[in-house]
């Protein structure tokens, strides 16, 4: 990994382009909340890209899978990458968070951070499993995560509870509302007018993005949350009015 040192390097406490931002939201309590989503950056995509080649697969989709033995050197070397990339993914992220407390200001009073696309070793009915949550998060009893809407829509603190489908997903729940048209389609169908209209309805100040990242894309929240009931319970609603991402001239030359 050490090749990779000088592109972590340049790119620690940076958020990237694609769905990647850094919001300023207000809860039913009048308590400003800094929400950022992103990861590790090149330093995971490179790495992880590394290791799937070694193990003889492919990048994509629709492709089958590459499996490793977790015990050979090339699967311990593996999981420390992805380990590093997740430490990584925590120091960008409280980076970021601080550097924006400081700008508005106020003192840390709670705090709330959780991965997401990261494998966990974990116990479950006695068995010891990998848990890889793509497009998820945990969610045990008690444990708190931020899930994020759209640019224009609420993001909201949930904590995991018990229950038969707690444990059926494994303890697992979304880290966001999730698309309804692709990139593509949500700059064919929509127009600026129409998302600088719906921001300005929820006084929303955006800063960059592009169409492909309009809240018309998305799925609304509380509809997608209202599927995982009985798996979590909403604690906070956090209305966003402040929404900065990747504007559409600036260029990310190793997304994540």
């Amino acid at each position: 990994m050490e090749s990779y040192r000088q592109k972590a390097t340049a790119q620690l406490g940076t958020v990237g382009s694609g769905n990647h931002y850094v919001d300023l939201l207000h809860d039913e309590d009048g308590f400003v909340w800094i929400g950022v989503h992103f990861g590790s950056r090149g330093l995971g995509h490179t790495s992880a890209t590394r290791y799937l080649k070694a193990a003889g697969g492919k990048s994509g989709i629709n492709v089958p899978p590459a499996l490793i033995d977790e015990d050979s050197e090339l699967g311990r070397r593996y999981i420390a990458a992805m380990e590093l990339a997740g430490r990584y993914a925590y120091a960008g992220r409280e980076w970021v968070v601080e550097r924006v407390r400081r700008i508005v200001g106020g003192a840390v009073t709670d705090t709330v951070h959780n991965h997401h696309n990261y494998a966990w070793r974990e116990t479950h009915e006695g068995r010891d499993v990998w848990v890889v949550r793509k497009g998820a998060t945990p969610a045990f009893p008690g444990q708190r995560g931020f899930v994020g809407g759209s640019m224009g829509d609420d993001a909201v603190i949930i904590e995991g509870v018990e229950s038969p489908q707690a444990r059926a997903s494994l303890y697992s729940t979304v880290h966001g509302a999730g698309r309804l048209f692709g990139r593509k389609e949500a700059k064919r169908r929509f127009t600026r007018e129409q998302m600088d209209r719906w921001l300005q309805d929820r006084g929303v100040t955006l800063i960059g993005a592009d169409l492909d990242e309009s809240p018309m894309a998305y799925r609304r929240l509380p509809e997608v949350i209202a599927q995982h009931a009985g798996t979590v319970k909403v604690l906070h609603t956090l209305r966003p009015f402040a929404v900065v991402m990747a504007g559409t001239r600036e260029l990310d030359p190793c997304k994540d």
